[in-house]
């Protein structure tokens, strides 16, 4: 049936005001299926500011359809460089996952677009709440609310996360500044087996919001971004800031079975965030119109709103 036979039956079965009504919203998919999409693969905790922000905002300025995958840096990594996955920007935080994609090819040059701190969330209604608030005010010592029995602490997994690598580092870190030796295999058990603490990224800070855990780690920015409370770490310890790895983050070092089932040992890495278009990318224009958003006076006020700092330091090569 041609497009104008199609529009007298309409008219015939509906009445006209319907079938305009039909006709416009039919015109208004189309336009909507025809909008090339923008897939951007990034680290799980930086949820809220891609899809309340960056992502609306790109769709506005570039006439795209935002597709955001959030997940573990690493593990979306490994997927995306075994070619399992396709993506046109790749964000992640720490060099580490970034190198990956450059050793498989599938990207040359990475920019810095924001950078974070670790703090330890806590949930404002658990039963350990007002303990937490008297550490975040420097009233008590916060780890040893966390060493107390009973309090539930949720983290990422080490193995495909960064986050989950920073906690414990922040907790080794911790243990050299506050001078309390053993401390982070008392908070945190075996670094890498301790499954009832490990959760995956995007739904860490939930489970903290729902009463499941009563603290976690988490990075300031997503934290903020989802308004909850948080103890503020030393920067000996929350691993902000770039210019202390090598006389202090990068002292201290753990070891997590990699993928070949050999131990893997692992460094210190800075808590900024990086960008790049894929070598292999669908859309690389789409792709490059975002980093600039990322990079630009728009999208670092975005940024600053959901909590996170200035890039930090030069681009990876």
């Amino acid at each position: 049936m041609s497009h104008r036979s199609a529009v007298r039956v309409l008219f015939r079965c509906l009445g006209p005001a319907w079938a305009a009504l039909c006709l416009g919203a039919a015109s208004a998919t189309s336009a909507a299926a025809a909008q090339p999409v923008l897939s951007v693969a990034y680290a799980g905790s930086m949820g809220a500011v891609m899809d309340k922000a960056l992502g609306p905002q790109i769709e506005r300025s570039a006439g795209v359809q935002f597709q955001g995958r959030g997940s573990g840096a690493y593990g979306l990594a490994h997927l995306l460089a075994a070619r399992k996955i396709t993506a046109d920007v790749f964000v992640s935080i720490t060099p580490g996952p970034m190198r990956i994609l450059q050793q498989a090819g599938l990207v040359g040059q990475a920019v810095p677009v924001a950078s974070t701190r670790m703090v330890i969330a806590y949930s404002p209604q658990g039963p350990h709440a007002r303990q937490f608030e008297q550490a975040a005010a420097g009233k008590l010592p916060w780890y040893r609310v966390l060493e107390q029995p009973g309090v539930k602490f949720g983290r990422t997994d080490p193995k495909t996360d960064p986050q989950g690598r920073s906690i414990v580092f922040a907790m080794l870190l911790a243990e050299r500044y506050y001078r309390q030796p053993g401390l982070a295999h008392r908070i945190l058990g075996e670094f890498g087996r301790n499954t009832s603490q490990i959760f995956a990224e995007p739904s860490l800070l939930s489970r903290l919001q729902s009463g499941q855990v009563d603290a976690s780690s988490g990075y300031r920015s997503a934290v903020i971004s989802h308004k909850l409370p948080y103890i503020a770490l030393p920067a000996q310890v929350d691993l902000g800031d770039p210019s202390m790895s090598r006389d202090w983050y990068d002292k201290v070092h753990f070891s997590i079975d990699g993928p070949d089932g050999k131990p893997l040992r692992l460094s210190t890495q800075p808590l900024v965030f990086y960008a790049a278009v894929l070598n292999n990318a669908p859309d690389p224009q789409a792709g490059r119109a975002f980093l600039r958003l990322m990079q630009g006076a728009v999208g670092q006020r975005m940024f600053h709103a959901y909590g996170y700092s200035r890039p930090k330091g030069p681009a990876l090569r």
